[in-house]
Order: C-alpha cells, then sequence, then structure tokens
C-alpha cells in the first residue's frame, strides 16, 4: 500500500462538475492499493499517517500531529501509485489491487479515519476526478508498505 500525503492548506476534488469533497488545513493523501494488501495493512498505514508531525508548532519546527492542528483528510484513490515504468514507455499496472478489493480496502481506510477525525473527505473510487491543492510548504510524503 502507498500513501502520498501532503501537506495542504485547502484541497478538493471535483467529478462530473461537482465538488465531492473539500478541506482546509489538513492531508490529502493519494491511495494506492496493491494485490497483495490486507486490512492489517491499512491500519498500519492509518496509524502511521495520523502520527506524522509534519505541522509547525510555535517555534517553526515540524512537531505537530494532525490532530493536535485540528487538520481534516481529503482522501483520494489512485492507483497508479502502483505504475510499473521499467519496460517500454507505457506504465503497467499489474501490481495493482483487483479493483474490486482495492475499492474495499479503499472503503476501510475510509471508515478508519473517520473513527478518529471529524472531517474526513473523499473522493470517488475508479472516476476521473479533478484534484486542486495548495501544499503547504511544499510537504510531501510518501509511505510504502513495505517499508513500515
Amino acid at each position: 500500500m502507498r500513501f502520498v500525503i501532503q501537506r495542504v492548506s485547502h484541497a478538493s476534488v471535483t467529478v462530473n462538475g461537482s465538488v465531492l469533497g473539500k478541506i482546509g488545513k489538513g492531508f490529502l493523501v493519494l491511495i494506492g492499493v496493491s494485490g497483495t494488501d490486507t486490512e492489517e495493512t491499512a491500519d498500519k498505514m492509518v496509524k502511521k499517517m495520523l502520527g506524522l508531525r509534519i505541522f509547525e508548532d510555535e517555534n517553526g519546527k515540524t512537531n505537530l500531529d494532525l490532530r493536535t492542528v485540528n487538520g481534516e483528510l481529503l482522501l483520494i484513490s489512485q492507483f497508479t501509485l502502483y505504475a510499473d515504468c521499467k519496460r517500454g514507455n507505457r506504465p503497467g499496472f499489474t501490481r495493482a489491487g483487483k479493483p474490486e478489493e482495492a475499492k474495499a480496502l479503499y472503503e476501510y481506510i475510509i471508515r478508519k479515519c473517520k473513527e478518529e477525525f471529524p472531517v474526513v473527505e473523499r473522493g470517488e473510487f475508479g472516476a476521473d476526478m479533478k484534484v486542486e491543492l495548495l501544499n503547504d510548504g511544499p510537504f510531501t510524503i510518501l509511505l510504502d508498505s513495505e517499508e513500515l
């Protein structure tokens, strides 16, 4: 499982001209699910993400987590995080999870986050989404379950 976590001042996701999710200060998280991921994998990733201390404290040090700053979450599924570009110029996606399984894990991640935070917005699995954000920093972290 891969999470691309961007610290944002604000972010939104639009599908077919309608805004589905919109947040202020917090994390925009792009979520990629592989064919071997499980709910246990998701639990580890969510715990790590929610514990990241990447917001500045009163001394300008990145020392505060999402909860401390009353941050919000925007969770977007993105199977292209498992693109394989080793051969040729057209990426392959054989490592990405099958749509039914990946969607179930995406929904599971959303439920787990909603247990912890009052504002959890989302995209639409499998849709053509337009994502807008103001990256704060810029500050972007890649979490890979194979490295935790």
